[in-house]
């Protein structure tokens, strides 16, 4: 029989609100540790992002979760009245950065549209905007000299595309098409970890068709073709190179 804590965790993975519930309505204690992490960490570095993360992230939170940031809180639940609020009450968030896990790209020295960009919440991504987020804020950069990308890189390869209208969002504010780094470790800590060398956006979003990534092929080049314009560069015809597999 499965171990409860292996079926919150699945209830996580699939963003599964009435099971969490249910879980916790039998007596799950959310200060408990699963595998060393908080209840909360648990389902925030879970592979899966959607609409229903919220709602479980609030579910969590109401019975009695912490996170080790509270002033992420708003962008985690894409609160935009809550985030406009906590920066109409304290402007310098705008400047805020943190730090978690991320399953994808690193969120190491991130800022709040960093946050909001990994997981695809457009309500909160407007709102930093409109208060005069920075664009092109760059996270941490690491012992290597890797990272240091923008929010923009979050969006180029995200899953299930879900980031996408964050990457129109960013480009249409200015967000810069064409930074060089000089590497990102992607998925960094996890058992898929791959470190990515001389990455732009556009390279980084083509690096969405590795096996690894499990991202799908004709999403990811509508991103290339969407950045490749934003760059003023002309855009080719482009093939989907294994269209022909699901043929």
């Amino acid at each position: 029989m499965a171990s409860t804590e292996f079926k919150l965790l699945g209830a996580f993975e699939t963003h599964d609100e009435r099971e969490i519930r249910a879980i916790l309505d039998k007596g799950f204690d959310v200060a408990s540790l699963i595998k060393g992490k908080t209840v909360a960490n648990s389902l925030i570095e879970m592979y899966a992002r959607s609409d229903d993360f919220p709602a479980c992230l609030r579910l969590l939170l109401e019975r009695g979760a912490t996170l080790d940031d509270p002033l992420i809180e708003p962008v985690l639940l894409d609160d935009a009245d809550a985030l406009a609020a906590a920066l109409a009450a304290n402007p310098s968030l705008i400047e805020h950065r943190t730090s978690l896990f991320s399953t994808f790209t690193p969120l190491v020295g991130a800022s709040l549209l960093h946050v909001a960009a990994e997981y695809g919440h457009l309500r909160t991504a407007r709102v930093l905007l409109d208060n005069g987020a920075d664009v092109d804020a760059r996270a941490a950069f690491d012992e290597h000299g890797f990272n240091g990308h923008t929010p923009l890189f979050h969006t180029v390869n995200s899953a299930w595309n879900r980031s996408a209208p964050i990457m129109e969002l960013l480009l249409e504010a200015g967000a810069a098409p064409d930074i060089h780094l000089q590497g990102i470790t992607w998925g960094k800590g996890f058992e898929w970890e791959t470190t990515c060398f001389d990455v732009t956006p556009i390279s980084y979003a083509q690096m969405g068709l590795l096996p690894q990534m499990q991202r799908a092929e004709r999403e990811i080049y509508l991103n290339i073709e969407r950045l490749l314009r934003a760059s003023g560069r002309s855009v080719p015809s482009l093939n989907v190179p294994n269209r022909y597999l699901s043929a």
